[in-house]
């Protein structure tokens, strides 16, 4: 009995109804032409400030997806640095935060090159630059080796487990990742870019090539593709901060589609929304920015000193929480002394002001206007 796609005899040739993705497919590509448009409108610097930001957002989100919290910090320093950008407050990055950066970078930047094995052993390598998953030794830069038994996706506490999933067996995937990379770069395939990117995430997932790390590396796959079909390198949507948000959804449509048939039409529906609502999502992005730079337009000749400049720009990034002068004494690194003189400078300055909210503590917000 075949209790996996990969088991029916049809594999991997996936189906689905085109007439049934046929409206979201046309608003995912009207949304896609007319927020790089939107793009195409705005200066220079405005365009590196959404791109930094996008790409920050997508590496620790789709690191998220998998439980391990990067630092946002590292992750925007480092991104910048790569990118060749000056950036205020640039920080020194992990090794590991380097390595997820350097591949989505390449996924992305690199949209139009071929896809070989020894790129993907390249990534996956970045991914666990110690050879380990947490505290567990992986094979790195091979495909898996089942040496420990099945590869499984299993959840629940020691002796409850549920398994929810079985990747085929090591012996096949070598053979099943070639018939997968000669796909994935046959460019006389008539199938739309998106629709895809949603096909190459779950065949890729599904084969479970590797010991660790085929969530992120599917999604640096989808990013790849998703760049193809924008025809550009400049990334100002995420779908992996979408996910993150439906998250749960995100693995019960995998297992879902993993346990059916080869009929695909569900999964490509989901992920086609999905999309939708990240490139809706950047509306939000693109008005922060703009509002960013006009701060910082406006307040050229103010003098500020280092401390508050990086406390500004988080407030203008969207602060997580309320600003209080303990927070900011912790984040600038400074005295409590040095906290308040600086909040209370930028309160003359009419930058600053006292949350109308009172309560235990003083929160301060930036003044509108």
């Amino acid at each position: 009995m075949s209790f996996y796609i990969y088991q029916k005899r049809d594999w991997p040739n996936f189906i689905w109804n085109n007439d049934e993705l046929l409206p979201a497919l046309s608003e995912a590509r009207n949304l896609q032409g007319r927020l790089f448009g939107k793009m195409d409108s705005l200066g220079f610097n405005l365009r590196d400030e959404a791109l930094l930001d996008t790409m920050t957002l997508d590496v620790l989100k789709t690191s998220e997806i998998e439980g391990e919290f990067l630092n946002s910090d590292q992750v925007r320093s480092s991104i910048a640095r790569k990118l060749g950008m000056e950036i205020a407050g640039s920080v020194n990055s992990d090794r590991n935060v380097d390595g997820i950066v350097e591949m989505m970078l390449d996924a992305t930047q690199n949209y139009s090159d071929v896809l070989t094995a020894e790129r993907l052993f390249n990534w996956h390598s970045a991914l666990f630059p110690s050879g380990r998953s947490g505290m567990y030794k992986i094979t790195v830069a091979k495909w898996r080796k089942d040496s420990t038994g099945p590869m499984q996706v299993v959840s629940g506490a020691m002796g409850k487990e549920r398994i929810h999933f079985q990747a085929p067996d090591s012996i096949f995937v070598e053979k099943e990742m070639l018939q997968f990379l000669d796909w994935f770069n046959d460019n006389n395939i008539k199938t739309d870019l998106v629709i895809k990117a949603a096909i190459a995430h779950l065949w890729f997932v599904t084969i479970h090539p590797f010991d660790d790390g085929n969530g992120r590396i599917a999604r640096a796959l989808t990013d790849m593709l998703l760049a193809q079909s924008d025809k550009s390198n400049q990334r100002f949507y995420s779908m992996s901060a979408q996910i993150r948000i439906n998250r749960k959804e995100y693995y019960e449509m995998l297992e879902k589609t993993q346990k059916g048939d080869l009929d695909a039409t569900e999964w490509i529906s989901w992920f086609l929304n999905c999309l939708i609502k990240a490139l809706k999502s950047t509306d939000i992005t693109l008005g922060r920015i703009i509002r960013k730079a006009k701060f910082w337009t406006q307040h050229t000749d103010t003098l500020l000193n280092e401390r508050q400049k990086k406390l500004l720009n988080k407030l203008l990034d969207g602060f997580d929480g309320k600003l209080t002068s303990s927070k900011w004494s912790k984040i600038a690194k400074c005295s409590k002394d040095s906290a308040i003189r600086d909040i209370n400078d930028l309160i003359e300055k009419n930058i600053l002001q006292k949350e109308v909210a009172g309560g235990r503590s003083t929160n301060y917000e930036l003044k509108v206007g």
